[in-house]
């Protein structure tokens, strides 16, 4: 890194400091947040004393960008939480704060920072969302399509289309989605990996005073910090974890996301399209009807297993909201065909 980017970021992570902890006035995290911002401001004198010695001088003050004063305008109308995203982009740590608690309370050990693997879990909760987002909106078009009077292989056409093009967005959106957030991560976590083979002490520091911000007592929570910095990898990791609020097994791949989302929701579509494909008139019509509700319902009983609600509820709620949707969109298609017949 630059010294002087280093320095106008750490400039700007101490402006943004003192703004979060307004925001946090009278809870122990405006302390935190105020030492952070002291914590910066001395990194920031670290990187000036590194351009003088290459024959720089620093700049007098730091200049506010157009992002900073917006982010720094949003954050006491906002609060933290919605924004700790651009909020770590934007080098402001212990953002992980503001994650939900981890059901095993606040960390007292080493032996208790440990590395949760999410991904098989994500993987699963996106395949049966993705398969529902093609189940719905494909049996809704259907429907419109059906209920405006038109010929089954109009009906089956635009079935197919709407496979095809929902399909298509769906993994376009998820790989830029997955890119992004990735090219975030690796930025973030390489930053964190510069600054920890330069001044491992004060990340060391910035690290101690996010483990006191959870509860954990001040010498235990420095003796913590300490150890981890004697193990790079491990400390990397918690560094990222900690500090940032990103965990780096989730990464992911952004193609492997992208044909996981086409196959998830090509599958979800394909289901209400099937009947067009093996029968024909009213009865395809009464087959997509009868296989669509099977699936709506058994999708429901699926993502309660996410939710926690008992099956049956979800398979009635995730039917009832499917019959809504593809009500709505035969009687539309039923009057548009009346309109326009």
């Amino acid at each position: 890194m630059h010294a002087l980017e280093g320095w106008a970021e750490e400039k700007r992570s101490a402006w943004l400091y003192r703004i979060v902890s307004d925001c946090e006035s009278g809870t122990p995290r405006q302390v935190l947040f105020l030492e952070l911002a002291q914590a910066a401001e001395h990194q920031a004198g670290l990187w000036g004393a590194e351009m003088l010695k290459a024959g720089v001088t620093p700049p007098a003050a730091y200049r506010l960008d157009a992002r900073t004063r917006l982010v720094g305008w949003l954050i006491p109308r906002m609060g933290v939480r919605p924004l700790k995203s651009i909020l770590a982009a934007m080098k402001v740590r212990g953002m992980s704060l503001y994650n939900s608690p981890a059901p095993h309370g606040i960390p007292t050990s080493l032996d208790r920072i440990d590395r949760h693997q999410t991904a098989g879990s994500g993987n699963l909760r996106a395949a049966v969302f993705g398969v529902n987002d093609g189940l719905v909106s494909n049996a809704s078009l259907i429907l419109g399509v059906a209920g405006a009077g038109v010929a089954p292989s109009v009906i089956l056409l635009s079935g197919i289309a709407g496979l095809l093009a929902g399909a298509f967005s769906m993994a376009a959106g998820e790989y830029v989605s997955v890119r992004s957030q990735r090219e975030f991560y690796e930025y973030q976590i390489a930053l964190e990996r510069e600054e920890l083979d330069q001044y491992p002490q004060e990340e060391a520091a910035e690290l101690a005073l996010i483990y006191q911000a959870k509860g954990v007592a001040k010498a235990e929570a420095r003796r913590m910090a300490d150890t981890l910095l004697l193990d790079p990898d491990r400390a990397l990791d918690t560094l990222a974890r900690e500090e940032l609020g990103l965990n780096p097994d989730e990464l992911g791949s952004p193609w492997g996301a992208a044909i996981s989302s086409f196959l998830a929701f090509s599958l979800g579509a394909f289901i209400p399209l099937l009947p067009f494909l093996l029968l024909s008139g009213t009865t395809a019509l009464a087959g997509t009807l009868l296989a669509t509700g099977i699936s709506l319902f058994g999708v429901g009983a699926a993502i309660s297993l996410f939710t926690g609600k008992q099956a049956l509820f979800g398979g009635l709620r995730m039917l009832g909201i499917g019959a809504a949707a593809g009500g709505a969109t035969w009687l539309i298609g039923r009057a548009l065909g009346v309109a326009l017949g």
